[in-house]
């Protein structure tokens, strides 16, 4: 009988090593992790279970390997859910809330905002500088980027609507304007839908066009369907836009800051004092109240309008009127 508490010894002593070991590893799990301040913790696409637990031990994100080896081991569907992307660590987390994270949906996301009114170089430029972007449209030019868009047969300019766009580290810059080309077809071809009966407009370009000097005139929503009628009115009695944004955009890089009289005359595209209608193209990207503008313009009499210097403009019916107003706004200053 000897050999049987012997045994029974043993297998108490293996039982008792077990569920102290057990419980250690436990203990360890629940444990709050080593970091003592919030850390961006990065897990590559295709890294393994073994290189993601050295990388966090490496990084003083945990103090042991062996709790999440044994793991990695006993319960493999804990490592396999791993996310490659970036995630937010913060002090105070357990190990297993640490897993969680990193098989979460709940990646680092960065935003990129591009204003209402800028330009197709202007948002390039912010594009080409944002940060955990992979740069795949860097030195290309317009018409490269819009045929790598699908889209060579466009121009740029006013295709992409102004927004705030969130992406996660290395997302390509291309879809980043794919979503911004996407959302301005959706939203144009709805404000061309709820347009107006009797527009001086054949196509929802034209409205596009229309939009982005009614955009350029006005940073007050309030006076976009106002600016509209008086562009609405002008283009129905075949009067010149003579819209300076227009001007100013034709002039590119020799635009020094004030129009003068020689760039009032001087022939471009989109000399509007000079051409008829619409200019080729828009010359911005409009945000939404400015194609809802473009197509449902404020009914009224004004034919004129002129900056007041507070952000709003005085509007006149008469061209006696309106030199009146010029003299007051403008020339008296």
């Amino acid at each position: 009988m000897r050999w049987w508490k012997g045994l029974l010894t043993g297998v108490v002593l293996i039982a008792l090593i077990v569920a102290g070991s057990y419980g250690y590893w436990r203990y360890r799990m629940q444990a709050p992790i080593a970091l003592d301040h919030s850390l961006i913790f990065e897990v590559s696409p295709g890294s393994g279970a073994r290189q993601v637990i050295d990388r966090l031990a490496e990084q003083g994100v945990i103090r042991y390997r062996w709790p999440y080896q044994v793991l990695a081991i006993l319960e493999p569907r804990h490592v396999r859910q791993l996310r490659a992307g970036e995630f937010q660590l913060q002090p105070g987390m357990n190990g297993w809330q640490l897993l969680a994270k990193l098989s979460s949906n709940d990646i680092v996301t960065y935003e990129l905002t591009i204003p209402e009114g800028w330009t197709l170089d202007r948002m390039r430029q912010r594009i080409d500088q944002a940060p955990k972007l992979t740069h795949e449209t860097r030195g290309m030019n317009d018409e490269a980027l819009m045929k790598a868009l699908g889209h060579g047969d466009q121009k740029g300019e006013g295709r992409f609507f102004p927004s705030t766009y969130r992406y996660h580290k290395g997302t390509s810059d291309l879809d980043i304007y794919q979503r911004a080309y996407a959302r301005m077809k959706k939203e144009l071809e709805q404000a061309w839908a709820r347009r107006s009966d009797d527009l001086p407009l054949d196509t929802p370009y034209q409205a596009l066009i229309l939009a982005s000097l009614i955009e350029r005139e006005t940073g007050a929503p309030e006076e976009r369907p106002r600016i509209a009628g008086v562009f609405v009115r002008r283009l129905e009695r075949g009067m010149r836009l003579q819209t300076d944004p227009s001007v100013i955009y034709g002039l590119g890089k020799a635009y020094d800051g004030s129009l003068s009289r020689a760039d009032l005359e001087k022939a471009t595209a989109y000399n509007t004092y000079v051409i008829n209608g619409l200019p080729p193209t828009p010359i911005a990207l409009p945000g939404r109240a400015s194609l809802r503008a473009a197509v449902n313009p404020a009914s009224g009499d004004s034919l004129y309008f002129v900056a007041k210097g507070n952000g709003q403009h005085h509007f006149s019916a008469t061209l006696r009127e309106h030199n009146a107003a010029v003299q007051r706004y403008i020339l008296n200053k």
